[in-house]
């Protein structure tokens, strides 16, 4: 069963976020707090959303996987799209439909909302979800690279930045 998630989930998606992280050999860069992860799916102005995989037929049931996503806009379409944060299913779930059922019901809200997009990042190494996106038909974007600037470097570029009127 697929839902939006509700500001009860944000424990569930937070523990989820960290056993991702883990599981991406990155523990240590999971920070989010659940305020802040509260505020970004629930406050006044929400950045993200979210979407929560229950066990079918189990009242009650803790959340096995979740997905996170915000809005984007492709100056190309003109249209925004969806832009998928994080897809995670837990072991002890896995190969029960949750994670195709996840993609499935984002894939509704972009055909739903006249979005023309729906991406994601997939780590290089992580052949078991590279062979399940392709299943599905997904297509690599091989021509293209992510950049990120974080820390120190993001911090002297913004300090060179000359705004109008800041």
């Amino acid at each position: 069963m697929i839902r939006e998630a509700t500001p009860g989930d944000v424990p569930a998606i937070l523990a989820m976020i960290g056993e991702l992280a883990a599981y991406e050999r990155s523990a240590e860069a999971a920070q989010a707090t659940e305020p802040q992860l509260k505020e970004a799916l629930f406050g006044d102005h929400p950045a993200a959303f979210a979407l929560i995989a229950e066990a079918a037929g189990e009242a009650a049931a803790a959340p096995v996987g979740f997905a996170l996503w915000f809005r984007n806009f492709s100056t190309w379409t003109g249209t925004h799209g969806v832009y998928l944060e994080d897809l995670y299913v837990r072991p002890e779930a896995r190969g029960g439909g949750h994670g195709k059922a996840l993609l499935a019901a984002l894939a509704e809200i972009c055909v739903a909302r006249g979005y023309q997009r729906f991406e994601w990042s997939v780590l290089d190494w992580n052949e078991p979800s590279i062979g399940f996106y392709r299943s599905i038909g997904a297509q690599p974007m091989d021509e293209w690279t992510v950049f990120r600037l974080t820390g120190d470097a993001l911090q002297h570029l913004a300090a060179t930045a000359r705004v109008n009127g800041a």
